[in-house]
């Protein structure tokens, strides 16, 4: 008997022997009411069928803490009964999910196939990121994603704020950020910014699908645009001859102090790292970020500070991880940040490099763990969402060693990326989604799906070889089967021709 499809593949699934739950118009749901919404919302947009709070056939949904650990849940389903047991709140949200995918047409009905299920995730933080500066999203857009990533088991949504492009988080410390320095995109799109009220929004929005918002104010250098605002804190653009062949093949023009970047060159910009009135900034600008962020994590950046001098860029790092961790806030840096000496001991770091490390990248992310903390996994030639497809669509950039394929996403080990980091240095795995060319909602969708379960597999699933699921074979009849589903939630995802789609 064959297993059922889900994504990301659960700890333990097993076939059941009897007759599948048939869903009709009697179908009661019990228990838990937030999880009962977000059922019955899904089962209504796939099949057409509302769900009633009645007695009657049922779907029990519950929480019982002596279920498992934390995010964890059961399912049982036969034909009598359809029961998901979740550990705590996440855990019955996340049991959910998993029961949406279950359902199945049978000729002109829709069933839950008799099954069990036992699934735990394996790290605890499972992060997608949305990059907002080099094109600005709306507020709907960002709750967008949120329902999306929340579908797959992901619970942290990193937000990258700011950029040379553009700022896009109102503060009242620092009003002249979002006066002067948020109107516009690359290739000169329209900008925006999202007000506090906006913000709280889509932190409280994130909370209600059990995900935490990670906010990243990127410092010291893609701070292009802090320089419009405060030009007493930024240094002139630094411009050399690498710079410009990369300005010439993608356009943009030159950066020029006081005047909007609207280009993709990278490195050119940075703060006055000397400057005592650059460390009030970081103080003013963490601390308003803190006070709306109930999250445990503030992000402060610290890649591709290549206009920085070595011994400037650890200064900065280790006052500006320190001025978070004051705040009771854990940093957040970029790879780069572990060579930086007297960095705060508390930071994770998130490693970018490749599945194969290039450059001493490997070195300075265990620079992290030496220190005592963990690494976020995001390699870029793996599960950067933007690299572009093999085939279409038109979107994109390939710097990664892109194009990159779905199997490619699919086909890496956490544990195996840098030699001497296993499980336990590993907080998890987020998979990022620059803007550069991702202009609009249809555009996020057509970049992350599918290649965005490859990622929620790799940070929820066991580990590779060590269930008959962990196979890119495996893996691409599962995410296959979920297509009618996605398309039934109006999630636009690219149909790769590497992937045997269902039809139905």
């Amino acid at each position: 008997m064959s297993l059922p499809s889900v994504v990301p593949a659960p700890a333990s699934i097993e076939a059941g022997p009897g007759e599948p739950f048939r869903l009709s118009g009697e179908t009661a749901v019990t228990g838990d009411a937030a999880a009962a919404a977000a059922l019955s919302s899904v089962l209504q947009a796939r099949t057409g069928l509302t769900l009633a709070r009645r007695d009657g056939a049922a779907i029990a949904l519950r929480v019982d803490p002596s279920a498992g650990a934390a995010e964890s849940y059961r399912i049982a389903a036969d034909a009598a009964s359809v029961v998901v047991t979740g550990a705590d709140a996440a855990g019955l949200f996340y049991g959910v999910q998993t029961l949406t995918q279950l359902v199945a047409r049978d000729g002109e009905e829709w069933i839950i196939p008799a099954v069990t299920i036992a699934d735990a995730p394996r790290f605890a933080y499972r992060g997608v990121m949305l990059d907002v500066a080099r094109h600005f999203h709306p507020l709907a857009t960002v709750k967008g994603y949120i329902d999306r990533a929340a579908s797959l088991k992901f619970n942290a949504l990193h937000l990258h704020l700011t950029d040379d492009q553009g700022w896009r988080l109102q503060l009242e410390s620092r009003p002249e950020l979002t006066e002067h320095a948020a109107a516009t995109s690359v290739g000169g799109d329209p900008g925006g910014f999202y007000t506090k009220d906006e913000y709280r929004e889509i932190v409280s929005y994130a909370a209600s699908r059990h995900m935490i918002v990670v906010p990243e104010i990127d410092m010291p250098g893609h701070t292009h645009a802090v320089g419009l605002a405060y030009p007493e804190l930024a240094e002139d653009p630094s411009v050399n001859d690498e710079m410009r062949e990369i300005i010439r093949l993608h356009g943009g023009g030159e950066p020029a102090p006081g005047e909007p970047y609207t280009g993709i060159a990278v490195g050119f910009s940075s703060l006055k790292i000397g400057d005592e009135a650059t460390y009030d900034f970081v103080a003013d600008v963490f601390g308003e970020l803190a006070a709306m962020t109930p999250g445990p994590y503030l992000h402060l950046g610290g890649d591709e500070s290549l206009s920085t001098s070595d011994e400037d860029f650890a200064s900065f790092i280790a006052r500006a991880s320190a001025i978070i961790a004051d705040l009771g806030k854990t940093p957040v840096a970029w790879h780069e940040a572990g060579a930086a000496a007297g960095i705060a001991d508390t930071t994770i770091g998130q490693y970018w490099g490749f599945v194969t490390p290039t450059g001493g990248m490997d070195d300075r992310a265990r620079a992290f763990v030496a220190n005592g903390s963990q690494l976020i996994l995001s390699p870029a030639d793996a599960i950067y969402l933007d690299m572009q497809y093999p085939s279409g669509p038109q979107l994109g950039l390939a710097w990664a060693n892109g194009p990159t394929s779905v199997e490619r996403a699919y086909s890496w080990e956490p544990s195996e990326v840098i030699a001497g980091i296993e499980d336990a240095d590993i907080l998890g795995v987020e998979a990022p989604l620059w803007t550069e060319t991702i202009r609009t909602e249809a555009d996020i969708d057509l970049m992350a799906f599918p290649r965005v379960a490859a990622a929620a597999e790799a940070g929820w699933s066991p580990a590779t070889g060590e269930s008959e699921l962990r196979t890119w074979e495996s893996f691409r009849a599962r995410v296959g089967a979920l297509g009618p589903l996605w398309t039934s939630l109006g999630i636009g995802f690219h149909p790769s021709d590497e992937i045997p789609w269902a039809d139905r």
